[in-house]
């Protein structure tokens, strides 16, 4: 998976979330769904989480 199809990903996952429960995301499912993906190791999940929770904390 390169960086593109990542993105794209979280973003869908992510929009999923939002729809199936308001306007809130579950940040341990989200890493944990991320962790089961081929290439995404323990370093790599820090670093996506970190820009994901800096997106979610913007206003």
């Amino acid at each position: 998976m390169n960086r593109e199809e990542l993105t794209k990903f979280i973003l869908q996952y992510g929009e999923q979330l939002l729809g199936e429960q308001g306007k809130t995301i579950d940040l341990p499912a989200l890493e944990a769904e991320l962790s089961k993906i081929k290439g995404i190791g323990g370093k790599r999940l820090e670093e996506i989480m970190v820009v994901i929770e800096k997106f979610l904390y913007i206003e």
